[in-house]
């Protein structure tokens, strides 16, 4: 039984007979998207339970999730399936959130969504799934999971990667392979994304047609557990930020800001800079030690040509290096070219152009449509005195 499952997330066709007795437990969070993977899973016979993930919301943010909760109760019963909740909001407070104000604090530019992927979905959800008879789970996630594929980066002589393979959603607008970059590939080989060959035009459509509540429910916007509430005014709630000097590559204070924290390479806003200006200011360096931030005109001024990779996470067989691929360091991000090598001091990565990348943030490796690893980026810094 557990082989035969572990090879039901890599076929594109299922048959009903292979389904119908097939359990998968679905987290619906309320929206469109979830809703509708549940609503597809039905149709193709499999035995469904949706699941609402309850996770942490501060006392001071306006609570959102009972909205979502009955949303995702309303879905479960217009397609007549069971309904489930887990609370997870100790794990995502200790796991997620207080990682991201750690980081925050150290000067860091975290990815919460690709945390949040990697810990609560596809971990304490998953576990807790297959604890309770799940075979499979499912999310709204715009994705896929395919057999393996033969290329270059994994061909070792006559032996290539037989692991399932994290591929793009076929919508580019909607893509979400960039924050699936950490899931296992236990996990993926358990998992389904029934709408990664949908658009969200076509997901929508799907929805309405399967009369599901949230049809035309818009999508949540930034980070789930923030709300409203500025990112500034809630990471004052756990951190301390101190107004400091927003500096030019001279060292001369031509400004203000809020806390050093609170910026990233690239950033040209939320600080305020004296004078008459010629253009846009672009944030090319931070220092978390003086509270300063060092901008420039000059945008490339930001970027670097190599940084490091750490907690490096492969899908599948680990890769020979050293080897040039492609990547992205942003969700949405249009691919470039890259080179990695295990150097003494860790993972290297070279860009075949200076790129604008910020610590704390994933670079994610892509083979094609494929995603094949990923690591959290530490930038190699220049001293601005050498630019």
């Amino acid at each position: 039984m557990p082989q035969e499952i572990a090879t039901i997330p890599l076929q594109n066709k299922i048959q009903e007979r292979e389904s119908e007795k097939t359990k998968v437990f679905v987290g619906l969070s309320g929206g469109v998207d979830s809703g509708t993977s549940a609503a597809i899973l039905k149709e193709r016979g499999y035995d469904v339970a949706g699941v609402f993930i309850k996770i942490w919301q501060p006392e001071f943010i306006e609570c959102t999730w009972r909205e979502d909760r009955l949303d995702a109760m309303r879905i479960a019963a217009a397609l007549d399936i069971p309904f489930r909740e887990i609370d997870l909001s100790h794990e995502y407070k200790t796991e997620i959130v207080e990682h991201m104000v750690r980081d925050y604090e150290r000067g860091i530019t975290p990815n919460p969504d690709v945390l949040c992927n990697e810990k609560i979905k596809f971990g304490h959800f998953a576990q807790w799934a297959f604890a309770h008879g799940a075979d499979l789970i499912a999310t709204g996630h715009y994705a896929r999971v395919e057999p393996a594929v033969i290329s270059q980066t994994y061909h070792h002589g006559d032996k290539s990667d037989l692991s399932p393979q994290l591929m793009r959603g076929v919508d580019p607008l909607k893509d979400q392979s960039y924050f699936l970059c950490r899931v296992r590939t236990e996990e993926l080989a358990r998992t389904l994304f029934p709408i990664g060959d949908l658009s969200k035009s076509e997901v929508r459509k799907r929805a309405q047609a399967c009369g599901l509540p949230v049809a035309h429910k818009p999508d949540s916007q930034g980070l789930c557990f923030v709300g409203d509430v500025s990112m500034r005014d809630f990471l004052a709630r756990y951190i301390t930020l101190k107004e400091g000097d927003v500096i030019d590559t001279d060292g001369n204070k031509i400004g203000t800001h809020d806390g050093a924290a609170l910026y990233t390479i690239g950033q040209r806003h939320g600080f305020r800079v004296s004078g008459h200006t010629e253009g846009a200011q672009y944030v090319i360096a931070t220092s978390i030690k003086d509270n300063t931030v060092t901008v420039s005109l000059d945008r490339s001024l930001g970027e670097v040509r190599e940084i490091m990779l750490e907690d490096m996470h492969w899908i599948g067989e680990t890769p020979q290096l050293p080897l040039s691929t492609l990547a992205q360091s942003r969700h949405r991000e249009a691919p470039f070219p890259v080179s990695l090598r295990q150097a003494d001091d860790g993972m290297r990565v070279q860009f075949d152009a200076p790129h604008l990348v910020s610590s704390g943030q994933s670079l994610v490796l892509y083979d094609d449509d494929r995603v094949f690893g990923a690591g959290v980026i530490r930038r190699i810094e220049r001293h601005i005195e050498a630019l």
